[in-house]
């Protein structure tokens, strides 16, 4: 079992890195890149502050901050007044920033229809099935106080 978990491990980095390189081109051809297309995404929905932004997406606030000035000006963000803390805004998309996310993940769509030709929907479902699991172990494996709990 342990040479085979070697084996998915480094199968999973390689699958990372190609759809790494694959979404910076994605969004490459709306001129972003795909830390600005990660962080459209993540507040897509609703304005978020940086720091929870960057929780939601695993990576450092200074980061995040940096993306988030970048598409403040451009304007794709905007930072609007948080009234729960008012050291610290809310970043939220302009009409703008929800047109370029809109483009950029109807690229990826089909991209990942093209990615995933002869490949069922079900086979899909199963491999994340048991990623999901993996990750859950992994983190339980980490920190037992942190497993089952969801970044908000």
């Amino acid at each position: 079992m342990a040479d085979e978990m070697a084996l998915l491990v480094a199968d999973v980095f390689e699958a990372a890195g190609l759809l790494r390189r694959s979404g910076e081109g994605l969004a490459a051809a709306e001129g972003q890149t795909q830390a600005r297309w990660q962080l459209l995404s993540v507040v897509s929905d609703r304005s978020l502050t940086v720091p929870r932004a960057a929780r939601r997406l695993g990576i450092a606030r200074q980061g995040v901050q940096r993306v988030a000035n970048d598409l403040v000006r451009e304007g794709l963000a905007a930072f609007h007044p948080n009234p729960d803390h008012k050291g610290s805004p809310l970043l939220g998309l302009t009409p703008a920033g929800h047109a370029t996310l809109q483009r950029i993940t109807a690229r990826a769509t089909e991209a990942h229809r093209d990615m995933t030709t002869g490949i069922s929907p079900q086979e899909i479902a199963a491999a994340r099935d048991v990623l999901r699991r993996l990750v859950e172990q992994v983190r339980r494996h980490q920190d037992p106080d942190q497993a089952g709990r969801q970044i908000p």
